[in-house]
């Protein structure tokens, strides 16, 4: 298991993989796995050597205008697959069941099979390759950091539509996240059918609802 040993993102795992025989080496990523409301989000990309887009890092450093200048870079230049799991999948099989099922869809979702998985932190999904856990890999791997930044633009553009589709609770500003915006709107409008039932505090007001 690599750990972080720098804040900089490299392609240094990467290459090691190459030389030690992976023809191509994808990094795997989520995003929202916290969040009260909404989907988690997984993405994985194998990057191209020779066209790596400028300016990648973990997506929680960056700009929101930032991230999406990256994510049309990163779509243009690498291959990728993206999954997400919704709602009713978190609630069934919880948040790391889902998590890891959102990661192994998105590398069936690539058009080439990777002959090595990078995946940001210490668990890993199921998957038909061999694969690393890599904690804090998205400060550390450019793979899994371009990873990173696909699954968090995808799901914020997500949680922006529902915001369309269920306004008053605020989905485009705080993402699902549990904020005190989104704690008064879930107590003015309660619970919708994207707020996830097994998340302590959304349980305790469909519960009142019943």
């Amino acid at each position: 298991m690599a750990r972080r040993d720098s804040a900089r993102c490299s392609f240094v795992l990467e290459d090691d993989a190459h030389r030690s025989g992976a023809l191509t080496v994808a990094g795997i990523d989520e995003a929202g796995r916290g969040p009260w409301a909404g989907p988690v989000a997984a993405a994985a990309v194998i990057l191209d050597r020779r066209s790596i887009p400028a300016g990648i890092a973990d997506s929680k450093t960056l700009s929101e205008t930032r991230r999406a200048a990256l994510y049309d870079e990163i779509m243009a230049s690498a291959q990728v697959g993206i999954a997400m799991a919704d709602v009713a999948r978190i609630d069934r099989d919880n948040i790391l069941g889902a998590t890891l099922w959102a990661m192994s869809e998105a590398v069936g979702r690539l058009a080439v099979a990777p002959g090595l998985c990078l995946v940001d932190g210490n668990r890993l999904p199921r998957l038909a390759m061999p694969a690393r856990a890599v904690i804090g890999g998205d400060g550390l791997s450019l793979s899994i950091a371009a990873a990173s930044i696909i699954a968090k633009v995808t799901r914020d553009r997500f949680m922006a539509r529902l915001d369309d589709e269920l306004p008053g609770y605020g989905f485009c500003r705080h993402k699902g996240y549990g904020t005190p915006a989104h704690h008064a709107a879930l107590k003015r409008l309660g619970p919708c059918p994207q707020h996830r039932r097994s998340f302590k505090p959304v349980r305790a007001l469909f519960d009142a609802d019943r």
